[in-house]
């Protein structure tokens, strides 16, 4: 099995010019990590939701909260991807990369206004930003496990 990854990478040459020269990872992510990355994710979305599925606040309220945990995994996949893809030279219009980085972060300030404004306790308002950002984290960490897994394990005929 072949698990060697390449990235492209400038360098200049004495004359000045500009060559590409490929550097190769083979190191594919250990089916402990990509458990530990998994199980991170499912115990933050878990947590939160459950936190939510127990909060004494308006359904509204909680319709909010949820469709910021979606939105902001959503964002965060979407970033890891665009930063793939620009990664393994595939073209990545720069319009999606900012909407991407942009929406990853609106997310995150979305969910601070909220807790600031909230009724809640401090420890209430931590649990939720500490949940919210394992999603994150963990989300970003399987969409790379996945990214990493199938790249390596692409045959070399349909690089071609």
């Amino acid at each position: 099995m072949n698990y060697q990854t390449s990235v492209s990478v400038e360098e200049k040459s004495k004359e000045t010019k500009t060559k590409k020269e490929k550097k190769v990872y083979d190191q594919k992510p250990t089916p402990a990590f990509i458990g530990a990355s998994w199980f991170a994710l499912l115990i933050g979305m878990t947590s939160y939701c459950i936190g939510l599925w127990n909060a004494e606040m308006l359904l509204n309220e909680k319709g909010y909260y949820f469709t910021i945990l979606l939105f902001g995994l959503f964002s965060v996949i979407s970033v890891q991807k665009a930063v793939r893809d620009k990664l393994e030279d595939i073209p990545v219009t720069e319009i999606y990369y900012g909407i991407s980085w942009f929406t990853t972060i609106t997310s995150i300030v979305l969910l601070v206004i909220g807790l600031w404004n909230a009724d809640l306790l401090l420890s209430e308002k931590g649990f939720y930003g500490m949940s919210f950002l394992l999603s994150l984290f963990s989300a970003i960490a399987v969409q790379k496990n996945t990214r990493d897994v199938q790249f390596i394990n692409r045959s070399p005929e349909q690089e071609k």
